[in-house]
């Protein structure tokens, strides 16, 4: 049985609200995935400068972008 051409027109209207949908949610979740690969890479840098002498305890904020950037390369690999 073949649509007509109003029934049509609002499955495509619908498919199209939620592709955009769809991409919407893509986005956000990528977002989340690198916030917490961010602090994941906080976590594990910071428990393992606690081995460290007390003078080389540092960790900075380019540490761990780096690290979360070869996280985020692992997960996508």
């Amino acid at each position: 049985m073949a649509l007509t051409t109003e029934q049509q027109s609002q499955v495509d209207v619908s498919n199209a609200m939620e592709a955009a949908r769809h991409a919407n949610n893509l986005t956000i979740q990528a977002k989340q995935a690198k916030l917490e690969a961010v602090r994941l890479a906080k976590d594990v840098l910071i428990e393992n400068a606690r081995s460290k002498a007390v003078d080389s305890r540092d960790v900075a904020a380019t540490d761990i972008t780096v690290f979360a950037q070869t996280l985020i390369a692992y997960i996508d690999a």
